[in-house]
């Protein structure tokens, strides 16, 4: 059982933790409305019921990945990484004059039509947030009972959190992208603490967590603070493509089993 003062210290994490898994929790929730939206009645009742069993699911079996991924300094840089990966593809995914596909709506474009095949197009991309999910409380803490406290915010954040950030998403639109800022940030803290041999606390990586979403807000609610901040973040934006461009050839030769195997599912339903 942690002490009193691990606790104390645990706090800025866990709450940071609360505000990314649920902005996070957004894109898994309306992914998995999105996917099944397609379905006559039962079956897409269904569908939605299975997405959020299987988002739980693959979340409890993340976990069992946590303490290798902790005990380990190259996994956990390999997380990192992965992280930052997050960060520069979505970014690397915005179309000219701004506009992206979130992930819901590139959910709705790999869906299989079948009931079974959504089901399994569902499940996969649960999988995906989950290792995602996991990977980031490890980035934030190297205590297990933490990283396990961060996993069950995420949980609680699909059923109870999500409406709330779906609101908040559209009163302050740019929210939609600061999740992946968040988990690029922590990342890109926990590439530097491994290479560079220096710890950063739980205090100073939830002021960063603070001050990147009070920025966004107001980047979000003022035209003035987007006319000054607007060109440099622009100026980001090649540095992310080409981090993109590298690290998609990796993590597509790594996943392309798994996705081959999906899509002939898909076909064969």
């Amino acid at each position: 059982m942690p002490t009193t003062a691990e606790l104390i210290e645990a706090i800025p994490i866990i709450i940071s933790l609360i505000i990314i898994e649920g902005l996070l929790s957004v894109d898994n929730a309306l992914a998995i409305a999105a996917m099944a939206s397609h379905l006559p009645g039962k079956q897409k009742v269904m569908a939605l019921r299975l997405g959020i069993f299987g988002a739980y699911f693959f979340r409890f079996v993340a976990l069992f990945s946590a303490q290798f991924i902790i005990e380990n300094e190259w996994v956990k840089l390999i997380g990192a990484a992965y992280l930052v990966h997050l960060l520069a593809s979505h970014f690397a995914r915005k179309k000219t004059g701004g506009e992206h596909d979130s992930l819901g709506e590139q959910a709705v474009k790999i869906a299989g039509r079948g009931f079974f095949a959504t089901v399994v197009s569902i499940e996969f991309m649960d999988l995906t947030l989950s290792v995602d999910n996991v990977v980031a409380a490890v980035a934030m803490s190297d205590k297990l009972w933490v990283v396990c406290t961060g996993v069950f915010i995420g949980i609680l954040a699909l059923r109870l959190v999500a409406g709330y950030c779906i609101k908040l998403i559209e009163r302050f639109p740019t929210l939609e992208d600061t999740a992946f800022i968040l988990i690029g940030f922590v990342g890109a803290i926990l590439v530097y603490q491994l290479l560079a041999h220096v710890h950063v606390n739980a205090f100073q990586k939830f002021i960063g967590i603070c001050i990147i979403l009070g920025l966004s807000i107001w980047y979000s609610d003022s035209a003035k603070v987007r006319a000054v901040l607007g060109p440099p973040l622009r100026m980001t934006l090649p540095p992310m493509r080409a981090y993109a461009a590298v690290s998609n050839v990796v993590v597509n030769a790594i996943t392309w089993p798994f996705r081959r195997l999906w899509r002939i599912v898909s076909k064969s339903t």
